[in-house]
């Protein structure tokens, strides 16, 4: 079996699927379709209970996400992520976040991805002052 510390992840294992090569003395591994097998490994991650901090830094990577863009998206700092990601110690509805955008991304439908978007979207442009109005057909936001 082949240890394939290459994931990040010091818990992954391949039966087979992949190749050792000698070129000049140096052994070489070859993994066959890597893509598709960080795919299996991370739905198994996002499957799990409760994520380590090297399996959300796994996720956060397969996801594209800077710790920055990923605190952004969780209303949390840079640093607090890089902490949990050393820790291992992240907030179970934080946790759920993650694993439900990482599912959401595989399968192609992207509609937690986008609220969340929407919502640091609505959070930068706030008004200091709400005015309201009483119409004929009842209270409304004044235009």
């Amino acid at each position: 079996m082949y240890h394939y510390t290459e994931s990040g992840l010091r818990n992954v294992w391949l039966v087979n699927g992949y190749t050792v090569r000698k070129i000049n003395g140096e052994e070489y591994t070859s993994i066959t379709d890597a893509d598709e097998l960080h795919q299996v490994i991370g739905r198994s991650l996002a499957r799990k209970t409760h994520l380590t901090g090297t399996e959300l830094r796994f996720l956060r990577k397969e996801l594209g996400l800077s710790q920055k863009r990923l605190g952004d998206m969780l209303d949390v700092s840079e640093q607090t992520v890089s902490l949990w990601e050393r820790k291992g110690r992240m907030p179970k509805g934080f946790d759920r976040i993650v694993r439900a955008l990482y599912l959401e991304h595989l399968d192609g439908n992207v509609q937690i991805k986008e609220m969340i978007d929407r919502l640091i979207e609505l959070d930068q442009h706030t008004e200091a002052k709400l005015v309201f109005e009483d119409t004929r057909t009842g209270w409304k936001k004044a235009a």
